[in-house]
């Protein structure tokens, strides 16, 4: 039986400890039932936006959302999103064209997709700029998500009971 020692499990605690910080670092939303979100997009500085279209892979042709000619196009937004979605600042200053979903319930969660076609400010091209918002609702009275903390205190806990076994089998084979 291999047992893990102090370092191991300090380097165990590192690695963990940089997921959940990875993790956090990508733009993840939790929320519950009811509950309005903003999932966050930003284009950088510099650039003319010319349209903005949120979506989700399972809903084909349909979008979430799609902003063009300074007004929300209506015309394929997929049913379940009708009247529930807006851009948190139509002017997109600086660059702002996070969405706003209101109410969401469990079958928003998902992977959502940003899609702003740019025109840079010489008019020399254009280009796309996407990113990727990831959403998880629960359903009302269960916990979203946990924090940072949270998980570290989990790992720490974790961590000491597993070094506290092993320093009584050590006492125990001595």
């Amino acid at each position: 039986m291999t047992l893990l020692t102090l370092p191991s499990l300090c380097w165990a605690l590192l690695i963990l400890f940089v997921v959940v910080l990875a993790a956090e670092a990508q733009n993840t939303v939790t929320a519950k039932s009811g509950q309005d979100v903003v999932l966050p997009c930003r284009v950088p500085q510099g650039k003319t936006i010319r349209a903005v279209k949120w979506s989700r892979a399972d809903l084909g042709d349909n979008y979430v959302l799609l902003y063009r000619d300074e007004q929300l196009d209506p015309e394929n937004q997929h049913p379940s999103f009708k009247n529930r979605v807006d851009l948190q600042d139509r002017n997109m200053n600086n660059g702002d064209v996070s969405l706003v979903l209101k109410n969401v319930t469990t079958a928003d969660d998902g992977s959502y997709n940003c899609k702003n076609i740019q025109r840079r400010d010489n008019f020399m091209g254009e280009h796309q700029h996407c990113q990727t918002a990831e959403l998880t609702v629960a359903p009302v009275g269960v916990i979203a998500g946990l924090s940072v903390p949270a998980v570290l205190l989990v790992a720490a806990v974790v961590g000491f009971v597993i070094y506290r076994k092993h320093k009584q089998q050590n006492r125990d084979f001595n």
